[in-house]
This record gives structure tokens, C-alpha cells and sequence, in this order.
């Protein structure tokens, strides 16, 4: 977020107003990166991948099993009313 204020002459409104911003764009930029850990890029990268083939495993299982045709749900429906 970019915060700035001007006021007095429209020239020096106008400066202010830019001076202003870049100082508050340079304090939102260093409070951003503060929180970061520095990682090594191909760590990182390695572990995003890993995470990735991961979720894809569990949608597989998820798909193998709730993959119903219209029959099984009918029949699993009757069989929960009956219960």
C-alpha cells in the first residue's frame, strides 16, 4: 500500500506527493521481506514439486474412490435409508 500527501503549490504538492509515496513504497517493501526466509531457490522448488505429485496422489485416491455411476449412488442411498 502506497500511502502520500501533498499540499501547498501544485508543483510542490506534486513533489511531495512523489517523495512521499517512494519513501512509503521503500518501508512497505522491507516490512514485506522481513517475514521471508531465504531458502535455496532449487530447495525450494524441489519442495513445491514434491508437494504438487502429492495433492495429484490424493486426487487419484479420491477419484478411485468416489468415481460412482448413477446405480451405485441410488443403491448406496436406499442402503443408508434402510439404517
Amino acid at each position: 500500500m502506497i500511502i502520500g500527501f501533498g499540499f501547498g503549490n501544485p508543483l510542490q504538492s506534486i513533489i511531495m506527493l512523489l517523495f512521499t509515496s517512494l519513501i512509503s513504497y521503500v518501508i512497505y517493501r522491507s516490512l514485506r521481506n522481513v517475514g521471508r526466509r531465504k531458502q535455496n531457490p532449487l530447495l525450494e522448488r524441489e519442495q513445491r514439486k514434491q508437494d504438487y505429485y502429492a495433492q495429484r496422489q490424493r486426487a487419484r485416491e479420491y477419484a478411485r474412490q468416489f468415481d460412482l455411476t448413477d446405480e451405485e449412488i441410488e443403491r448406496r442411498l436406499d442402503e443408508e435409508d434402510r439404517i
